[in-house]
């Protein structure tokens, strides 16, 4: 087994999107890593160019990272892989690539959100499908962009084998690039899935030009609510007021280059869902997680207002503006509403 961390590791990212990509580049200065993109095209342009210009424009990579779409290639020599592909499509790419990955490599999710049908979170859809492979999450308020371009930037890597994740710690800091520790897997990948939803609650106030304090709102009772689901999910409370849980939804629900933050503001000035998503060159996943938390929240007997309004939007049940007006009276801080 070779030591993570060192300069020869090896490593893999699954996904051309602009957070796999923003990774690998950000990885390719210290480790040989190599990039898969389902479409030749967008890894023939990485390595001709060193771009991806439907996803990062006008950015350059690295010139040392190297692009493949055919997927033995990218995992079969990987000594760590990302996995950085969209959720729905998650199972499936793991699936394919089971048959050519070494079997003690760890493999890290780099999607937030929710498994239909199943409602697993990504580590528990890398356990199902690579049973004795190390399932760990990296998660944070990490806009691909801002991090490409130099920005200072801090992430949090979550596993329960805290040595292990010590090592995924060790290949992916640098630079500006700040990594944490944390041993709450459930709080991360919830926080992380979560906040998309939220995302779309704020962009959908931004759309209807409600104001900083209506927004502030929102994300202060959002984060109350991830909170509560994720607590009575096993996550540690203490782990939403960090990277995985504030962190993130405050960078999700303010940045412009968010695509959930997007679909909200876009929603509140009228426009339709299916043309918004049809303009969107990525999967805004906060979209399909607002209902699965709902299915998540009845099991465990919870009442989760935004999540609930913002699933009515999106399913057409509801207009931006009902959303906004329609939830119930407020009572005490620390109830639900």
């Amino acid at each position: 087994m070779v030591a993570l961390g060192g300069l020869g590791t090896r490593v893999t990212v699954l996904g051309a999107g602009s957070w796999g990509t923003t990774l690998a580049s950000l990885l390719a200065a210290r480790h040989p890593t190599l990039r898969w993109a389902r479409r030749p095209e967008i890894a023939a342009e990485v390595r001709a160019r060193q771009r991806n210009e439907l996803y990062l424009k006008g950015l350059r990579l690295d010139a040392r990272l190297g692009a493949t779409s055919d997927l033995r290639e990218a995992v079969s020599q990987a000594d760590i892989v990302f996995v950085a592909v969209p959720v729905q499509g998650f199972r499936e790419v793991l699936e394919q690539a089971s048959a050519h990955l070494r079997p003690w490599i760890p493999v890290v999710s780099l999607a937030k959100g929710l498994e239909q049908h199943s409602w697993l979170r990504m580590t528990e859809v890398i356990r199902a499908v690579l049973p004795g492979h190390t399932a760990a999450a990296l998660t944070g308020p990490n806009i691909a962009r801002e991090i490409l371009e130099g920005k200072a930037a801090a992430a949090v890597v979550a596993a329960e084998d805290l040595e292990r994740a010590g090592e995924i710690q060790k290949v992916v800091r640098s630079g500006l690039f700040r990594v944490y520790l944390n041993h709450d897997v459930v709080g991360c990948e919830i926080g992380g899935a979560l906040k998309n939803v939220v995302a779309i609650a704020a962009g959908i106030g931004e759309g209807l030009g409600v104001g900083d304090n209506t927004r502030a709102a929102v994300m202060a009772r959002g984060l109350a609510e991830l909170t509560r689901l994720g607590v009575a999910m096993g996550a540690e409370q203490a782990t939403f007021a960090g990277l995985a849980g504030m962190g993130d939804l405050v960078a999700t629900c303010m940045s412009p280059h968010s695509r959930n933050r997007f679909v909200g503001e876009q929603l509140g000035r009228g426009r339709r869902l299916e043309e918004i998503e049809r303009q969107l060159p990525m999967v805004a996943e906060g979209v399909r997680t607002a209902g699965l938390v709902l299915d998540l929240a009845e099991r465990h007997g919870l009442d989760l207002p935004i999540c609930r309004v913002i699933h009515q939007v999106v399913a057409g049940e509801i207009s931006p503006m009902d959303a906004y007006f329609g939830l119930t009276p407020p009572g005490h801080e620390a109830d639900p509403g």
